[in-house]
Parts: structure tokens; C-alpha cells; sequence
């Protein structure tokens, strides 16, 4: 578990413990942004984008990523930014990495069979457990998995944007990493946006096979 540190605040000046919450990383090993226990709390007058995210590097596989800036609530009403520091993130029991069979993909005809493909892939780097997902994405189909969430869009128009965020708010606010697969690929957009949030891109093609997009597709797969 992550340390808790002091944090005052500096309106009503009363003191409290905290700790920063554990996010799991895209490799399946859990990050905590690491705090500044000598740097002061500051209240929150407003709030922008840049802001209210920080990015932390984890350990066990090197992979920087965008995470939600600590915060804490004041009983004073007081909405405190909890400062970090530069320090990279030890991963906890990270599991090593098995040695796996080559893969044996399904041939792509219909939907279910892209869907069929993207679990197989998921299972054969090590995610037991999956399934359909409990929320369902706008379009395409989610998969769920221990700390994990895939969308598999089997569409003929190419991922977008918009695609690309809705994935990975759904995966942060059940604390899970993402991963997208798709038929169409993916517009300049939502690869950019991909890169920024640190979600893994694949592209199935009608062998079956995932095709890694982006870096972090490479690094999720690795």
C-alpha cells in the first residue's frame, strides 16, 4: 500500500492523513502517484485540464501515463491539491512474466468473431477471467477482465477520438487499465489521444491476429 503523508490545509489549518489512491497500470501492475510529504497542500480555486492530471512513470514496465492529480477534500469545504514528487512508482507483488505458446488465432467473418479473437488475445497474455463486460460501451462490445477493460468495435467506420476517451474515463472510474481493438483502425485523432492517455491500440485482421497501433499496444502485448 501506498505511504500516507500529513497534509494541512493552509484555510482552516487542520491537519489530515492521506494516502494516494493505487491505479492499475496497462501491464497489470498497481501505481500510486508518489507524494511530496515536504511540499504544501494548495486549495483548488479552478480547475483546468492540464491540471488535474499528472503523469507517473511505473516501475515495472517503464510505461509513463497520465493519472488523476491527488486530492483531498478539507472539512472546511476546502478542495486541496496534494503536491507530488518526480519519483517513479514501485509496482507491488508484480507477478513475472510467463512464457506463452504462440498464439492461435480465429479466422474473422463475423462480429462475434472479432469478439471471439479479442478475448482469445486477452487469454493468451495471461488475463483469466474474461468476459462480457457489466457496462457497455457506446458502440461495439466490452470486455472485462481482473483490472482490465477492452472495447472491441467491429464497425466499419475507424475509431475516433471521442471513442478513444469514452474507453478510458469508463476503465478509470472502475479503476481498471483499457485496451481497444478495432476492425477499421483508428483516425489521426484518436491515435494522438491514445498516446496522451496511455491506451493500447490494436487493429484485428481477418486472421484473427491483433496488430499493435501505437507504443503502448507493443509494451501491452510485450
Amino acid at each position: 500500500m501506498p505511504e500516507s503523508v500529513s497534509v494541512r490545509c493552509p484555510v482552516c489549518r487542520r491537519a489530515h492523513l492521506y494516502a494516494a489512491p493505487v491505479y492499475p497500470c496497462a501491464c497489470g501492475a498497481p501505481v500510486a502517484p508518489p507524494l511530496d510529504p515536504h511540499a504544501p497542500a494548495t486549495p483548488v480555486t479552478h480547475r483546468s485540464w492540464d491540471e488535474e492530471w499528472v503523469t507517473v512513470r511505473c516501475a515495472a514496465c517503464d510505461r509513463p501515463a497520465p493519472w488523476p492529480h491527488p486530492a483531498l477534500g478539507c472539512t472546511c469545504g476546502t478542495v486541496l491539491r496534494v503536491p507530488v514528487t518526480e519519483a517513479d512508482c514501485a509496482p507491488q507483488d508484480t507477478p513475472p512474466a510467463p512464457v506463452r505458446p504462440p498464439f492461435q488465432p480465429v479466422t474473422i467473418r463475423t462480429a462475434r468473431d472479432a469478439v471471439t479473437a479479442a478475448a482469445l488475445y486477452l487469454r493468451w497474455l495471461g488475463h483469466r477471467d474474461v468476459r462480457r463486460a457489466d457496462t457497455r460501451p457506446p458502440s461495439g462490445i466490452g470486455l472485462a477482465a481482473p483490472g482490465l477493460l477492452a472495447r472491441v468495435d467491429p464497425a466499419v467506420r475507424p475509431g475516433d477520438a471521442r471513442d478513444v476517451e469514452c474507453l478510458w474515463l469508463t476503465a478509470l472510474a472502475e479503476s481498471r487499465a483499457c485496451v481497444y481493438f478495432t476492425l477499421a483502425g483508428y483516425t489521426d485523432e484518436a491515435r494522438a489521444r491514445a498516446d496522451a492517455l496511455g491506451v493500447p491500440l490494436f487493429v484485428l485482421d481477418l486472421t484473427g491476429t491483433p496488430q499493435p497501433v501505437n507504443d503502448h499496444a507493443d509494451t501491452f502485448a510485450a
